[in-house]
């Protein structure tokens, strides 16, 4: 099976952790947040995973160098551009076979059995599964009663997109792991800077991307130092 790392960010959030450091080589208990997400794929079977590199990129591949994983690692390099998380995931189809690709945030941390996730995937016809969950968030994805992917909101702008017209929406929060087949990759925007979300929802006019709703996961975005204690917290509990 084969997934792929987001680690490209600039971690304008963990500043000043991240002047002189990546946020994929911040510490959590021991460990870099690429270790935990690199050793967490391979405990469920993924043998082949791509990382991709911007922000001290160097220092990334430095430390894939220097350590031993049980899988076949290959970097995805934006050293000369940023190219956001659609972006990102386009520029690297070129290293995906045709099987579905899991798609992991470095700075996401979770007890979400990976196997039952890529299992419900393949059992649905839709051409990407999101993880979701009911919680509070300043943005929100909008499915219909059918778990299908209809819109997004960003509550404090008070902004809204509506792909597909339903009577009511569930808002759900999108949770930075997520499948998707390559046949999708290849119809992302042309531009070369772009968010997956904004991928997923020109997608969902026209295909069904889905909701795979997970409200009793351990779950954290260690996206700011606040979140570093309880990131600690939680590697101790489920790793």
């Amino acid at each position: 099976m084969q997934a792929m790392i987001l680690a490209a960010g600039l971690g304008t959030r963990l500043k000043p952790l991240t002047d002189d450091t990546p946020k994929a080589l911040i510490n959590v208990y021991g460990r870099t947040l690429l270790e935990i997400a690199i050793r967490n794929l391979i405990e469920y079977g993924f043998n082949k995973i791509i990382i991709n590199v911007h922000h001290h990129a160097d220092k990334i591949k430095q430390f894939i160098e220097a350590n031993t994983f049980a899988a076949d690692i290959f970097i995805s390099d934006e050293t000369e551009l940023l190219l956001d998380t659609g972006g990102g995931i386009k520029n690297a189809l070129h290293f995906f076979d045709n099987l579905p690709v899991l798609i992991h945030n470095v700075d996401i941390i979770s007890n979400l059995d990976l196997n039952e996730f890529y299992n419900y995937h393949l059992s649905d016809d839709s051409l990407a599964s999101l993880v979701v969950s009911k919680r509070v968030s300043s943005r929100y994805l909008l499915f219909n009663e059918d778990n299908i992917l209809c819109g997004w909101e960003d509550i404090k702008k008070n902004e809204r997109i509506i792909v597909r017209d339903e009577p009511d929406y569930k808002q759900l929060a999108f949770n930075g792991i997520h499948i998707i087949n390559p046949e999708l990759i290849k119809k992302f925007p042309e531009e070369k800077v772009f968010s997956v979300i904004k991928a997923y929802l020109m997608a969902a006019r026209t295909e069904e991307i889905n909701a795979y709703l997970c409200n009793d996961i351990k779950w954290i975005d260690v996206g700011k130092i606040d979140s570093l204690q309880r990131a600690e917290e939680l590697v101790k509990k489920i790793f």
